[in-house]
């Protein structure tokens, strides 16, 4: 990036603030227990963990609302949860975050979705999850896609489908959410899941990881540039999309725009630092993304700050968000590194 990119990023930034996007996708509670590990349980090969703290966060799209409202967003998040206790916990959650929890759906034949990490010396030992997508009745989706178009009406800028195949985000329903967009020219994002991979056509951006890039197009994964860029070319053609983000873990990440008939990648190498975990980077990616692009940005530019704000995330312990005054950060660094 250069001194005059900066400059254009902090514009884009200072437009950040009360900019409306539409949050449509499952939600979960994340759940954290940390302590340390001194000794092997004698009943097991396993370590025993002794537990210093225990706290929760919001996860799935609930993590890519906060995400939005941290960087001075309005988030309009659209889901289902149940009506237990794990819920009014997701609520309180948001309210603190500053996302209304209004447009949520509350569904009693439903569990909210529970994750749950055990995490000793910064290191992951196990994760366990609550949940059952298969009681998400048709009557809830239906509900949550009337409460999708009020928040269209409502002047929303952006949408982002944040897929995590538990349920909401079915094939009727995908189709229905696109539909409802495309009718208010509301640009659409998607953080993907395999096996919805190809419902996104037409999109505005689509960001998998290179593993679901490949496994969306039913194709075995290959390493190295080159074949993500064959690959690449092969989503945008055969989905029609405006553009395409693979993100690619320590090599970065490349997006593929169009012009006209022709498709261009664009490799954004990752600005080196130390990884303590990935959990929760794909959500951040794609709120930066749609913000960023929602607040003026090209899409190249919108890319660049979704590398920036991903290079973030993946230093922090947990699910995290990024604040503007921290993304702006990391793209002075890579002026000083450049």
């Amino acid at each position: 990036m250069t001194k005059a990119g900066f400059k254009r990023l902090s514009s884009i930034a200072a437009g950040f603030r009360g900019r409306k996007i539409a949050v449509f996708g499952d939600l979960m509670l994340d759940r954290y227990i940390k302590g340390s590990v001194k000794r092997i349980s004698p009943e097991a090969p396993v370590p025993v963990v002794r537990v210093t703290s225990e706290s929760a966060v919001c996860g799935g799209s609930a993590n890519v609302a906060v995400n939005l409202s941290t960087l001075g967003a309005s988030a309009v998040l659209i889901s289902v949860a149940g009506r237990d206790a794990a819920a009014e916990e997701v609520s309180g959650l948001l309210l603190a975050a500053g996302v209304s929890p209004d447009a949520l759906v509350r569904d009693a034949a439903f569990r909210t979705i529970e994750k749950t990490r055990v995490i000793a010396e910064h290191q992951q030992v196990v994760r366990f999850d609550r949940e059952h997508p298969a009681l998400l009745g048709h009557a809830a989706r239906k509900a949550a896609l009337a409460a999708l178009e009020a928040a269209l009406k409502g002047g929303c800028e952006a949408l982002i489908l944040s897929d995590y195949g538990k349920g909401l985000l079915e094939p009727a329903t995908i189709r229905s959410a696109m539909a409802l967009a495309a009718k208010r020219g509301v640009p659409v994002f998607v953080d993907p899941k395999v096996e919805h991979f190809q419902l996104y056509r037409g999109a505005s951006c689509i960001t998998p990881n290179t593993l679901e890039a490949f496994g969306g197009m039913r194709l075995t994964h290959r390493d190295g540039q080159e074949a993500a860029e064959l690959l690449g070319r092969d989503i945008m053609r055969r989905l029609a999309l405006k553009s395409l983000l693979i993100t690619q873990g320590e090599h970065g990440m490349t997006l593929f725009t169009r012009k006209g008939s022709a498709i261009t990648p664009n490799h954004i190498p990752t600005l080196a630092r130390e990884v303590y975990d990935v959990t929760g980077a794909g959500d951040t990616v794609i709120s930066v993304l749609a913000l960023t692009w929602a607040s003026g940005a090209a899409p190249e530019e919108a890319a660049l700050a979704a590398n920036f704000a991903a290079g973030i995330v993946v230093g922090k312990l947990g699910t995290a968000s990024v604040t503007v005054e921290e993304l702006l950060d990391s793209a002075k660094s890579w002026i000083k590194t450049a």
